[in-house]
């Protein structure tokens, strides 16, 4: 991303400078001659004998550095590494420059040039860092120039790395060095804007409260105490409280040490508690954001933690459809579709397979588990309003990812009331084969997480693995006593080595209730052929159940 800048100014920088000056636009010094060439341009010039006997006797130094203020390079943003000699110039248009002097007589012999290693045909001299400006303008040109341009360039492929700076941090290195940049949302209007955060302390001098605030935006380093009336958040300040609170409330509970109230200043233990608290809620908050812009359905994903300071998973990527592990091919395209009316009337897709219609006309399901539903698919004639499509519209219910308080983790709750036998939501993850499935289930088993699933409607040469990838049913915890069940489906893809796998509610659930189903598939009386961690290899390490049900057997598998 930031090569891409350089070779949006023509990518001579990080070639001729043996290590960058910024300077600001317009003003690049003219090209400096060396050698007999260069003793005759500055004999043109009206300096004395005197000072050119002491230029010649001179050794040559570096260029000094600018006379203006101005940033210095940053060296732990990014790296980029130094262009190989077989690789061409990466094309793209060239900065402006001052025009050069007059050329004068042709040297008699190649001017001199500084010793310098240059780097061989591996390409593993040591990357050179990229200053914060650069950074910016590359930030820029990887947005505005196509990709397609960028692939061509070996030279691009060999630049362009994933930026691994988050949004806040680019925002709070370019405040810091006074620079503007669009692409990251600062202009020269809201460069010097200050807003509130979160608070970070709290003290009282000479009966006045005082916060110390945390600047969005801006480095900790610009963190300033103001006064309360200078605030005007009374919901960070609601949350300050709330912190404080919880945290003398766990200690308290724990009876591990005793916190005296001090009502002129904060311990620093309660104020690094709070400080980490409000990394979290933004954390938490960001995540949140990431999720919903990624699923493709109706309901909302909301996502809390009262509980303790864990953020969000570091190595889970949210999906909404299977994903094919390498080797692994999934034909989603329907080799025959219905032209039906009225699916509830005539001869529809369920019927042309065999099995009854799924669903009554309040598309609750009404057949019983361990049979199949086939929907209507692409190639059908019926409409989106269909009543033989349901689980293709995906999650029409507002979800919650929450931390739960008995040990289990992350869980999944349900914020509006759920009717019984509807869908709720489908499982979704990386479809590997068995043999992966037994390999990965022995590395699961001793780390006590459970996520896979195996595809054995028919046959057991597939299982989905949604440890890695995963929609919100990654978080559903497991309950002897489960609210969901297991249903195979049949839309695009008619594979019955690969049915997608759908949760339907068992019963009316009520708002803020927990989501959960039988790992085991025996919940509710019923037995599926469905299973999680079904085979023999899976089961040499017992993982313990906390589900807490009355009819909980102790075990996961």
């Amino acid at each position: 991303m930031a090569a891409a800048g350089a070779e949006a100014r023509g990518g001579e920088g990080w070639r001729a400078a043996p290590h960058a000056v910024l300077r600001p636009p317009g003003k690049f010094p003219g090209p400096r001659k060396r050698g007999r060439d260069a003793r005759a341009d500055r004999s043109a010039t009206r300096r004395d004998a005197a000072s050119r006997a002491a230029d010649t006797a001179a050794p040559r130094r570096a260029p000094p550095a600018p006379p203006w203020p101005w940033p210095r390079p940053l060296t732990l943003l990014a790296t980029r590494p130094a262009r190989c000699p077989q690789s061409p110039p990466a094309p793209g248009p060239r900065e402006v420059r001052p025009a050069r002097p007059a050329p004068g007589p042709p040297p008699s012999r190649p001017a001199a040039v500084p010793r310098t290693r240059r780097p061989g045909p591996s390409c593993r001299s040591r990357p050179r860092p990229l200053p914060a400006r650069q950074l910016c303008e590359g930030i820029r040109a990887a947005r505005e120039a196509p990709c397609a341009a960028r692939a061509d360039s070996c030279a691009a492929r060999a630049w362009c790395v994933p930026c691994l700076v988050s949004l806040d941090t680019l925002q709070e290195l370019s405040r810091k060095e006074k620079l503007t940049c669009k692409s990251i949302g600062i202009t020269k209007r809201n460069l010097n804007n200050y807003e509130v955060e979160y608070l970070c302390d709290y003290k009282v001098v000479k009966d006045m409260e005082y916060y110390l605030v945390k600047w969005k935006g801006w480095p900790d380093s610009t963190n300033t105490w103001e006064p309360l009336q200078n605030l005007k958040c009374p919901l960070l300040l609601q949350q300050f409280f709330n912190d404080k609170r919880n945290y003398l409330s766990q200690v308290q509970k724990g009876k591990a040490v005793t916190l005296k109230e001090n009502h002129s200043s904060l311990q620093p233990a309660i104020a690094e508690y709070i400080v980490r608290k409000a990394k979290q809620r933004i954390a938490l908050q960001r995540w949140q954001d990431e999720l919903n812009r990624r699923k493709n359905h109706k309901g909302m994903i909301f996502v809390e933690n009262t509980v303790d300071l864990e953020g969000p998973p570091l190595d889970f990527y949210y999906i909404n459809e299977y994903r094919p592990a390498p080797g692994i091919s999934l034909v989603n395209e329907a080799t025959f579709g219905c032209s039906c009316t009225d699916c509830f009337f005539e001869k529809c897709c369920p019927a042309e397979a065999g099995v009854l219609l799924a669903y009554n006309k309040n598309q609750q399901i009404k057949i019983p588990p361990g049979t199949p539903i086939y929907e209507c698919n692409s190639r059908c004639q019926c409409g989106p309003d269909c009543p033989n499509r349901i689980v293709q519209k995906g999650t029409q219910y507002s979800l919650c990812i929450f931390r739960t308080s008995n040990g289990c983790g992350w869980g999944v709750k349900t914020l509006v009331k759920i009717k019984r036998m509807t869908f709720v939501m489908e499982y979704v993850g990386e479809v590997i084969t068995s043999e992966e499935a037994e390999r990965r289930g022995q590395l699961y088993d001793n780390k006590g997480i459970t996520y896979l699933f195996d595809l054995d409607y028919e046959s057991d040469e597939f299982t989905v693995d949604a440890a890695r990838y995963g929609n919100v049913s990654h978080f559903v915890n497991h309950s002897c006593d489960p609210n969901l069940q297991v249903f195979n489906v049949f839309i695009d893809n008619l594979d019955t080595r690969l049915p997608r796998i759908a949760l339907f509610s068992t019963r009316t659930i009520r708002a803020g209730e927990e989501l959960t189903f039988d790992y085991q598939m025996k919940g509710s009386g019923d037995i599926s052929s469905d299973s999680i961690d079904h085979s023999p290899a899976k089961k040499r390490v017992r993982t313990v159940c906390r589900c807490g049900a009355v009819t909980c057997r102790g075990y996961l598998n």
